[in-house]
């Protein structure tokens, strides 16, 4: 859970007036370690993430090009993991089902 700014700096004054780590620890419910970690870097961390999404097109056509195929196979060719070709494939409405 992240905490606002405002939240963070309110606690470090706090701090700073004279409260013990204890006393806050108990008034806010929060561990002293998250305090100790506020008060070497108030700001709060950003998380960059990029999303990855295997392209729609290519995957259709390797399936269609190799069908037989194992999904770590095709994570290898695609460079990703073989649940990320599992939820690939399953968006595209694409099963391993062989016909008999």
């Amino acid at each position: 859970m992240a905490y606002s700014k405002d939240y963070r700096q309110m606690i470090l004054d706090k701090l700073e007036i004279g409260y013990s780590y204890r006393q806050l620890v108990e008034e806010y419910q929060i561990s002293a370690t998250t305090i100790q970690r506020w008060k070497k870097n108030p700001e709060p961390k950003v998380y960059k993430r990029v999303p990855y999404k295997i392209d729609n097109d290519a995957l259709i056509a390797d399936v269609k090009e190799h069908p037989d195929d194992y999904h770590y196979e095709r994570a290898r060719r695609f460079n990703c993991s073989d649940r990320g070709i599992s939820k690939a494939l399953k968006r595209l409405n694409i099963t391993q089902k062989k016909d008999t």
